[in-house]
């Protein structure tokens, strides 16, 4: 099986590719290559847009060439169109599309809006980001003087401070109602549609053939580059790289192809076009921002005769920010001095000349980063100390909330004095422990607060439904599994669950006050380890003065399919309470999956045969022994009924992908000829509105308008030109897709190859979506025990943790 991401629309961008590809190094076929979208730029097919590692990549785990989700090279399918997306930085799926676009609003266009609210709030930012910036910001002075500088520091012919030699900022001061920034406004009010014209996709359809290039990227080519779409190509080949599955090669025989004899590896378009590109793949892979050295060694791999001309370049057109920070020597305090993040502290006062002459000899890193990425870590920092520093506000009194913790029990009663005291807290545990956070609902619902819980999507949102007395939101949508129930769970009523986007978009929640804010007092995020830095911004931006946010999940599932480590950052901050839950996951499964938690495999009695190892030789038997297991073996033996049988898998290419085993159990569970895009009625679906999202449903119809869909309680109608690039079948998933869901039985189809794609994360992950009973259909033999014990989370480098460090407190 192969385990490389396989695209799952035309946004998806394939990561570094082993080995240069210059355009003047061979004479090569113009790309029907930018096509080896055999898709049309839908989506490469498997043997296209397969990632590889350049050999730099490869000397850092944590470096670029990675698989898109930093995980089990699974999420150019689900989180891809990040390299496609316009520069401004927000996604433009819906435009992308053309003049396809549904003509309703939809939830996804809501979300959409909701995002370019954000893109709105960064323009703001960069404005107001004129003249130096402060350590750890945007360096002052021109790129080429920033380049001269890194190298000057990195030969150690000069210290970082006579070379960045910035004033050194003031420290961050805790204020107990400090004022806010400028609001998104309410999400209805930027709705709108913001497609290219007809006339503009087809005056890019005519470049891209004169260029050899596909003529269906056209709608995501005319939509990423906007107005003048046309002159833009024209003017500099190489942008074609914006367009999500376009790779270096690729848009070089296009470039070849326009500008003839012209086109040459020195040009310093295609030095810039191949550094914005490479950050974008590291952003695919988890990192906000990459170390400069990685970045030059990545560019002279991909054929830039000078890498430091390339990132000179890209700086200059403002398409990449450039930051530099100190590094902790071992012992330091995380941050070193408030408010230091990378240039020396003032000389003033006793032992200043000391302390700045330390400060001359401490080393820094210097960070390449794309600035959509970039401008939302900061703003996420400085939400979230805006929380720490604020005093929260006082809803009910300090005899209330004890008697409410008192009422609760363990780690519940804890988690509620935290929030009574401070606007940030953090919950850690697993599965059992959400009842601990369903019992701070009810307890801040009982005091008065307008308490919310909210999921990154709807599984998770859903899930927790059910598990704090409500419902599942759709038929068809996985129930807990048999999660326990809190005890008084309807002593205060539903507990109101909805899913981030949903919130942000005003399409689910409380709305927005008159300010812009969201209206509510308390907000619980469950699942955090899935919220990436964009996502993460808007909603501590969203959130009103006084508000108090919890943050909780279990720090060992994989991380954001998005880049950052959010909440792994934070917890490793250590900027607020943190709650351990003392609840255990029970049962068998919860012994299991607690012991690959901390790195063991072990054995574990299964009386009720809650766990099935599986052993198979090949693909071929193992897409059988799938198929056996979700259609006979459990509902017979366990009683679980196939349609609430889950089966993951690491990738969706290759012989035992998600594609081959949604093939055979669709042949089997649903046989049709598959006459609406491959999708018959009956059918098991995942819908991705957007990039990152997962909708579980089922096909209902189809007709002239599209293919009609039941997901997460809404009738969704994708229209036919999207279906392809929007909608799996979903019998089976990748781990990604499956997070933040839950399932009564769980088949993990780990086949021979699957080797490279295996992590502690991973499994922990895979195997703790089962509430009921686990199967494990493996060929990898003792690499399974070996990625537990020794595989941990592939490194991300994020700028947060400098960010927070002024708010760490000394002792």
């Amino acid at each position: 099986m192969s385990t490389e991401p396989e695209p799952a629309h035309e946004d998806t961008a394939a990561a570094v590719d082993a080995g240069p590809e210059t355009p003047g190094a061979t004479s090569g076929s113009a790309p029907g290559a930018a096509g080896a979208a055999d898709e049309g730029g839908a989506g490469a097919s498997d043997g296209t847009a397969r990632t590889a590692s350049s050999p730099a990549a490869d000397a850092d785990p944590g470096s670029l060439g990675r698989e898109a989700d930093g995980e089990d090279g699974e999420s150019s399918g689900e989180a891809s169109a990040r390299s496609g997306e316009a520069s401004d930085g927000q996604p433009e799926s819906a435009g992308a599309e053309g003049d396809a676009a549904p003509a309703q609003v939809s939830e996804a266009e809501a979300e959409l809006a909701a995002q370019r609210l954000e893109r709105e709030r960064i323009a703001r930012r960069k404005a107001e980001k004129q003249g130096p910036i402060e350590a750890g910001g945007k360096l002052s002075g021109t790129a080429a003087d920033l380049l001269a500088a890194v190298r000057a520091v990195e030969s150690g012919e000069k210290p970082a401070a006579t070379v960045f030699a910035e004033p050194a900022p003031a420290p961050r001061r805790a204020a107990p109602e400090p004022a806010r920034p400028p609001r998104p406004v309410a999400a209805e009010r930027a709705a709108g549609p913001v497609g290219p014209t007809p006339e503009a996709v087809q005056a890019v359809r005519r470049v891209l053939a004169e260029g050899g290039a596909p003529e269906a990227l056209a709608p995501q080519a005319a939509a990423l580059l906007g107005e003048g779409a046309e002159d833009a190509l024209r003017a500099d080949p190489w942008r074609l790289l914006r367009v999500g599955g376009v790779r270096p090669e690729q848009a070089d025989g296009f470039a070849r192809a326009l500008l003839g004899a012209a086109c040459g590896p020195d040009d310093e378009r295609r030095g810039r076009a191949v550094t914005v590109w490479l950050l974008e793949q590291a952003a695919l892979a988890g990192h906000t921002a990459l170390e400069l050295p990685l970045l030059t060694a990545a560019l002279a791999e991909r054929g830039v005769p000078d890498p430091d001309a390339a990132v000179q370049s890209a700086l200059a057109e403002g398409e990449a920010l450039a930051f530099q920070d100190a590094l902790e020597e071992p012992g330091a305090r995380p941050g070193g001095a408030p408010g230091g993040s990378g240039t020396a502290a003032g000389a003033d006062g006793p032992g200043g000349a000391e302390a700045a002459e330390e400060d001359e000899e401490r080393p820094v890193r210097v960070l390449i980063g794309l600035e959509r990425f970039a401008l939302a870590e900061e703003s996420l920092a400085d939400g979230l100390a805006r929380l720490v520093n604020s005093t929260p506000k006082q809803d009910g009194s300090a005899a209330d909330w004890e008697r409410a913790a008192d009422a609760a029990r363990g780690a519940a009663a804890d988690l509620v004095r935290a929030v009574a005291g401070h606007g940030l807290v953090l919950h850690t545990g697993g599965e059992a422990s959400l009842a601990e956070p369903a019992a701070l609902l009810r307890a801040a619902r009982a005091l008065g607060l307008r308490a919310w819980a909210a999921a990154p999507g709807v599984l998770g949102r859903d899930r927790f439904s059910a598990l704090a007395g409500g419902a599942p939101s759709a038929p068809g949508t996985p129930d807990p599994g048999g999660s326990p129930a809190p005890e008084d769970s309807d002593s205060a009523g539903p507990t109101p669950a909805v899913t981030v986007a949903g919130l942000l978009a005003g399409t689910e929640g409380p709305g927005r006050d008159a300010d812009g804010a969201l209206d509510l007092d308390l907000l619980v995020v469950l699942d955090a380890p899935h919220l990436d830095v964009e996502a993460g911004a808007l909603l501590v931006e969203s959130l009103p003065d006084g508000a108090r946010l919890v943050l909780a999940g279990d720090p060992s599932v994989l991380w954001s399919v998005g880049p950052g480590r959010v909440f792994a950052d934070l917890l490793a901050a250590r900027i607020c309470p943190q709650v351990a839950s003392r609840l255990p996951d029970p049962g068998p499964l919860g012994e299991l999956v607690s012991g690959i938690g901390i790195g063991e495999l072990g054995q574990v009695e299964a009386p009720g045969k809650e766990v099935v190892i599986v052993p198979v030789r090949d693909a071929g038997e193992a897409v059988h022994r799938t198929v056996q297991l979700v259609a006979d073996s459990v509902p017979r033996a366990i009683g679980v009924p196939a349609e609430d049988t889950q089966v993951i898998t690491p990738g969706h290419g290759g012989a035992v992908g998600t594609r081959a085993l949604n093939a055979a159990l669709k042949q089997r569970l649903n046989p049709g000829p598959g006459r609406f895009g491959g999708f018959d009625p009956g059918d098991r679906v995942v819908h991705s509105p957007v990039p990152g999202r997962v909708l579980p449903g089922r096909v209902v119809t189809a007709d002239a308008d599209g293919l009609h869909l039941s997901c997460a309680g809404e009738d969704v109608v994708v229209p036919p030109e999207l279906v392809e690039r929007t909608v799996r079948h979903g019998w089976a998933l990748t781990a990604h897709q499956a997070m933040g869901g839950r399932w009564p039985a769980v088949v993990v189809v780990l086949p021979g190859d699957a080797v490279r794609a295996l992590s502690r994360p991973w499994i922990y992950t895979a195997f703790g979506r089962a509430a009921r009973h686990l199967s494990v259909v493996q060929g990898v033999e003792q690499a399974l025990p070996r990625a537990v014990a020794e595989v941990p989370a592939k490194p991300r480098t994020t700028r947060l943790p400098v960010l927070l460090a002024p708010q760490v407190p000394t002792d």
